[in-house]
């Protein structure tokens, strides 16, 4: 138990501060960094499948698994992107808010979706998170789009990957990143041939930190695959309000990412709606009734 929550948090802490990790590299444009990343994602999983001995599990795909697979690698692509130009153009703050509503969104997509049924008080939990939502967008005037498009692209993701059965969550993600390989190869092609590309130009500390987001990309998600196996997901339910809380925190105290009145209040209110989910999906579990948290 002490494991695996050691490797939870440890996930979660990568995922939390992974805003620094980009900033090093705020002189390369956000595509280009994208690319990268897609590009070195394919490597260092490809090695981590090679070291497991699990491609028997990639021969056995069939189409309709590969197209969710697409579909899932596409999503990630955009939630990749809109977040790695949030941070390095000033919006950290939103860009947490958009994992503070992740979960709840999770919550809302099972109930349209997978026509899961929702009690009182996780009605209550999503309403006060959508009021706070629509606040922020009324009091400062425009829709708080980069929290909106990370939550969105990241719950139907997961949306996905709860779909999906015999292949794991490194190997899934491998072929996610291997499917929209393409495009990023291309891309970096171009820009290798027009001399624009930061690779190998920009110096060896941006080279080898482009070489290195295959790794922020893959090392959390072993943590966290490793930690889910050994403790229960109330448990991983609860440590993953530490990443967006890190990203708030290094945001306001390390950026000066100025949060306003209005958008403060707005932040409580998601924070209220995620405490009352929270513990209510705590209290049904204490009862033993199987009530899992939205990871």
């Amino acid at each position: 138990m002490n494991r695996g929550i050691t490797l939870g948090v440890g996930a979660y802490a990568i995922w939390g501060v992974l805003p620094i990790f980009w900033k090093a590299i705020e002189s390369v444009d956000s595509l280009e960094i994208l690319a990268h990343r897609i590009v070195w994602s394919v490597v260092f999983l490809a090695a981590i499948i090679a070291l497991r001995g699990s491609w028997s599990q990639l021969r056995t795909l069939r189409a309709p698994v590969i197209a969710r697979l697409l579909a899932a690698g596409s999503l990630l692509a955009l939630n990749w992107a809109t977040y790695i130009w949030a941070v390095n153009n000033g919006h950290i703050v939103e860009s947490s808010l958009g994992y503070f509503i992740n979960p709840l969104l999770n919550v809302l997509l099972g109930v349209v979706i997978l026509r899961e049924r929702l009690g009182t008080v996780q009605w209550l939990a999503v309403a006060i998170a959508a009021i706070g939502v629509a606040y922020m967008t009324i009091s400062i005037g425009s829709l708080p789009w980069i929290a909106l498009v990370l939550a969105t692209s990241f719950a139907t993701y997961a949306l996905l990957k709860k779909q999906m059965r015999g292949v794991g969550p490194i190997e899934s993600l491998a072929v996610e990143v291997t499917l929209v390989l393409l495009p990023a190869l291309i891309y970096l092609t171009i820009l290798g041939r027009g001399g624009e590309g930061a690779f190998g130009a920009d110096g060896a500390r941006v080279t080898i930190l482009l070489i290195l987001t295959g790794v922020a990309t893959a090392l959390p998600l072993l943590l966290f695959g490793a930690a889910a196996r050994l403790i229960k997901l109330s448990t991983i339910g609860l440590l993953q309000y530490i990443a967006p809380s890190l990203q708030f925190l290094i945001g306001v105290f390390v950026y000066g990412e100025v949060v306003g009145r209005d958008r403060l209040i707005g932040f409580v209110l998601v924070w209220f709606a995620l405490a009352i989910y929270t513990g209510h999906g705590l209290a049904r579990l204490r009862r033993g009734e199987p009530q899992p948290l939205a990871v």
